[in-house]
Formats: structure tokens, C-alpha cells, sequence
């Protein structure tokens, strides 16, 4: 039967390739293991008349104005392949070279924008809501912000807010169908109803009405589903006059191609214990020359990329959906709290010193000597403020940082160790 438990959600995404087009929907490729609570939002655009003269007190039409979409996405024990995904279509410029039997991907900001309608890679994204409740199918979804924490004995953490244009498809239809008020059962005019089993066709029909009289609709008592192309419906007759009505019938119908959702790609989560994080020295484009390296003295440091985009609706391309996401200009933070055992990080900001960082993760091995990893680089960084507190009783520091773009090498560099070539290809 259907079920509203929320663990039997399921989200799939078109992670390994990236839309052709704006609106133009992917084959979705993975499954993901987000958070429970994570889901694809539609968010209606409508307005009322109630600014209008109408001739009432109050409101009495709703305008629909179209919708967009939104999601947020949490890992809470992050693996590569989130970082690999999220950061992919978060900076939009993807490379790929062999690293034993699998692929290291360098992910890196896009400069401009990727067409006249995308200023990043767009991707298609679909929602199973409870076991077989429905599906929906979401186009044109927008990573505009990533954070990424790593927090003292804990797991590496990694979120992300999604904008959509608002293109849905749903797997379930509501078809009209004229027959006599006495009938004793309808057929469609041509789907088949999701099920492989009796009980699961009859779970798949969510619900019938009849129009007995102009403007009442009547839910009418279905008993059966047969699992011909089309289905007639077995249903209890709810008048005797043998007149025409109208009947809609909500249903689930047979499955098509993109409602069968992929598998998911399982990897080992990364721990905090297995991070390396360095501060200082320079990134000469392999490897981060001089610096220190901070251990036990870190409390955390969260990396923050937000891509401040809007979701537009523009001329001339209807009304029921965005047509546009513009991205008004990236910004980066890195916030590190630690404990406060020497003057480092207040020298950089007494000196307005530039330096660089690195987060390295590093997983399981995959093909001895190449490991799973999630390795994050900042060429040029600053401080913007560095205040001292107490943490219970040990002295705490707060670095606030500002991840500034370099000239050689920009402003981040992500590099993602796993089995999958592509990202966002």
C-alpha cells in the first residue's frame, strides 16, 4: 500500500552529465543518500485580485503565475562522490585524468557564464515521496551555494542549496472520462496503471469523481484494476438514470523510462581524523610549498561557496516556468575555529598577509596507492578578522577568512579522487 514513511523517499540526479539546454531534462545516473528531511520543493508563484476592484470585500481569483523550484541537499557522512558532484556543477569547469583504476577530477570556477540562459551547468533532478505515493521530475536545477565542515571527531560534512526553474513532471495524471452514470466500470483512453500486481494497480489509482449534477463532484468506490493497455477500472455504479456524466479519474500510470530511478554508488564516508589541513606558504599548482600544518589545536573550519544566482523569468518564453539562472557573482569564506596557541593567524591579519590553504580527505584505498579523496585548495587567502574567546577553559580563536582569486590559479581548486570519470560532463 502506500506509504508516507519519509526514509522510503528517494532523490536521483543526472549527476555524471550535465542538461544540453535549459528545460531540456538529463537521464538521471545516481541515486543519492542525502538527508531524511531533504526534498525537491516546488514553490508557486500566485497572487489574488485582492488589489483589484472585484465588487466583494475580499479576494476572489488566484492568479497563477508559474512556480520555480528549490532543495536543499545535506550529507551529513560525506563521501568523495558529494563532493565531486556538488562542487562540479557549484563552479561549472571540470577536468579528468586517470589515477589508477579510477579518475581524478580537477573542478575548478567557471569565468563568464555557460550560455545565454545558464551562467552554471544545470542538472535534472527527481523525487520519490514515500514508497508509492508519486514521483516527480524536476529540469533545470542550479547548485548555488556549498558548505563543507570538518569538525573535530566527527564526520566531514557537506550541504548545498539547489535553485530550479520550476519545469515539473509528474507521474500522476487525472483523465476525464464520459460514461454512463450507471456504469460499472471505466476504461482509460490509453495508459496502462502502475502495478505489476492486483493490489499494486489498485494502489496506483489515488482516487474517482463524478459529476452527477453540474458543479458536484461525487467520489465514487473502485474495486479493481486490470492490467491491460489501456485499464478498465472496476468501480461501484453511482446513479441508476443511465445518463452521460463525467467521471475524472487520479492515477498513477504505467511507469515511463525516467521514473525508474538508478542505483545508488556506495563509497566509504570520510572522517575528520582523516583530514590534513595546511595554512600558509604558496600553491605553486601541485602542491602547497611551505606553510604549517594544524591538528589537534582545530575545533573546525568550514568552507562556504555561495554563487548569489536568481532564478529569472524572461520575455517572450511563457509563463509556467524560469527561463534563466544568473549568477550576480561568486563569493568564498572559510571559517576556522581553533584553539589559541600562538599568533599565526593574527600576524596574517596584522600584516594583511595573503597565504594559501589546503583540506585534504582522504578515504578508503581504491588501487593501492590511490585512495578516495576530496582535496580542497586555496590559492590566496586572507584575514578579515581573527577574534579571541573562551571555549570552557581554553582560549579559543575564530579566523574569519576570505578565499580571494589569484591570478595564476584562481580562487578554489577541488580535487575528487573515486571510480567515475565525469562530472557534470
Amino acid at each position: 500500500m502506500r506509504s508516507a514513511r519519509a526514509h522510503h523517499n528517494q532523490i536521483a540526479v543526472s549527476a555524471y552529465a550535465q542538461e544540453t539546454a535549459i528545460n531540456t531534462e538529463q537521464t538521471l545516473d545516481l541515486s543519492l543518500l542525502a538527508q531524511t528531511g531533504d526534498m525537491i520543493t516546488p514553490e508557486p508563484r500566485r497572487e489574488s485580485n485582492a488589489d483589484e476592484m472585484t465588487g466583494h470585500e475580499e479576494a476572489d481569483t488566484i492568479y497563477d503565475l508559474g512556480k520555480t523550484a528549490m532543495m536543499s541537499l545535506n550529507f551529513p557522512k560525506a563521501q568523495p562522490q558529494h563532493f565531486a558532484f556538488l562542487y562540479a556543477y557549484a563552479l561549472g569547469t571540470i577536468a579528468s585524468a586517470a589515477a589508477g583504476s579510477g579518475y581524478e577530477k580537477t573542478i575548478t570556477p567557471m569565468d563568464g557564464d555557460l550560455d545565454a540562459y545558464r551562467s552554471l551547468p544545470s542538472f535534472t533532478a527527481a523525487q520519490r515521496y514515500g514508497l508509492t505515493v508519486f514521483k516527480e521530475m524536476f529540469a533545470s536545477m542550479f547548485v548555488d551555494s556549498v558548505s563543507a565542515k570538518f569538525a573535530r571527531d566527527a564526520w566531514v560534512e557537506i550541504s548545498a542549496q539547489i535553485k530550479g526553474t520550476g519545469k515539473t513532471t509528474v507521474s500522476i495524471t487525472e483523465e476525464s472520462i464520459t460514461a454512463k452514470d450507471d456504469a460499472e466500470s471505466l476504461t482509460l483512453a490509453a495508459n496502462a496503471v502502475e502495478g505489476a500486481t492486483a493490489a499494486a494497480r489498485l494502489d496506483s489509482v489515488h482516487a474517482i469523481r463524478v459529476e452527477l449534477d453540474s458543479g458536484e463532484w461525487t467520489d465514487v468506490a473502485f474495486s479493481a484494476v486490470s492490467d491491460a493497455e489501456p485499464a478498465v477500472i472496476t468501480i461501484t455504479p453511482p446513479g441508476s438514470e443511465t445518463e452521460d456524466v463525467t467521471y475524472k479519474v487520479l492515477y498513477a500510470a504505467d511507469e515511463s523510462a525516467w521514473m525508474s530511478f538508478p542505483a545508488r554508488v556506495s563509497q566509504t564516508p570520510l572522517r575528520v581524523s582523516e583530514v590534513t589541513l595546511m595554512i600558509g606558504g604558496t600553491w605553486d599548482g601541485t602542491e602547497l610549498v611551505g606553510g604549517k600544518e594544524l591538528a589537534c589545536e582545530v575545533n573546525s573550519i568550514e568552507h562556504t561557496l555561495n554563487n548569489n544566482g536568481q532564478i529569472e523569468f524572461c520575455l517572450g518564453t511563457g509563463g509556467t516556468y524560469a527561463s534563466r539562472y544568473f549568477r550576480e557573482g561568486r563569493t568564498q569564506t572559510l571559517k576556522l575555529d581553533r584553539e589559541l596557541r600562538d599568533y599565526i593567524i593574527r600576524n596574517y591579519m596584522d600584516q594583511n598577509e595573503t597565504f594559501g590553504v589546503t583540506i585534504l580527505a582522504e578515504g578508503a584505498v581504491y588501487d593501492s596507492p590511490h585512495k578516495y579523496q576530496a582535496l580542497l585548495v586555496f590559492p590566496k587567502v586572507g584575514v578579515l578578522n581573527a577574534p579571541i574567546s573562551a571555549n570552557g577553559k581554553r582560549l579559543a580563536e575564530a579566523g574569519d577568512l576570505t578565499v580571494l582569486e589569484d591570478d595564476t590559479y584562481g580562487s578554489v581548486i577541488v580535487k575528487v579522487k573515486d571510480l567515475q570519470q565525469y562530472y557534470a560532463a
